[in-house]
């Protein structure tokens, strides 16, 4: 087992968990119109959605490895060049971080928990970017490729719970550094760039 990978793994993880994007500011927003515990209830939902998207990464990825390593170096191929694409995408963005509680109704606990869980679910772009980052984070040549994937999945969302729930219980401080720091966005905005970028050359040369 190759703890550095898995480090690597996990650092990536939370720099881009903390990284401004759709998903973190959606439970910002949550947790200060609604309360922190309705910012924690869309991140379970968030987080319980992931393991949908772990598990047809899982059996996907690793019925590939197994029927063709060639097919793989494709997938694996394709994975980077779809992180550059992110890469690109965020490049191309304004780096501005747009707040605004005006427009963010109130729901219940458990509205808010489904409300996160279909937003994660049917949103195919995660299984894509599941599909794009796990493959090059292969850490075990003894354990069974689902297995890892799983193990990558969990410390995923791990990660993620950590960084999310740190959203939700600190939303207002959080919302007034952004909005008193607007520079915030931009370095953000160049940090997803390098770690795109680093994790795309990763993944080709492992």
């Amino acid at each position: 087992m190759n703890i550095e990978i898995l480090i690597g793994f996990v650092t990536a993880t939370f720099l881009l968990a903390i990284s401004p994007g759709p998903d973190n500011i959606y439970v910002l927003m949550q947790s200060i119109v609604n309360g922190r515990k309705y910012g924690i209830a869309t991140v379970l939902g968030l987080m319980i959605g992931c393991i949908i998207h772990t598990t047809l990464v899982a059996f996907g990825a690793s019925t590939i490895l197994k029927q063709n390593p060639t097919l793989f170096f494709i997938v694996k191929l394709l994975g980077a060049l779809y992180l550059v694409y992110l890469a690109y995408k965020v490049y191309k963005s304004s780096g501005a971080i747009e707040l605004g509680n005006g427009a963010v109704p109130k729901k219940s606990v458990f509205e808010l928990f489904k409300q996160g869980f279909i937003m994660n679910v049917l949103n195919p772009k995660v299984t894509l970017f599941f599909l794009a980052l796990f493959p090059g984070f292969l850490f075990s040549d003894t354990m069974s490729e689902v297995l890892q994937f799983y193990v990558l999945g969990f410390l995923f969302i791990l990660v993620s719970f950590f960084v999310f729930g740190a959203v939700a219980v600190f939303g207002g401080i959080i919302s007034e550094s952004i909005q008193k720091n607007k520079n915030i966005g931009v370095y953000m905005k160049w940090l997803q760039i390098v770690v795109f970028v680093g994790i795309a050359i990763f993944i080709m040369c492992t």
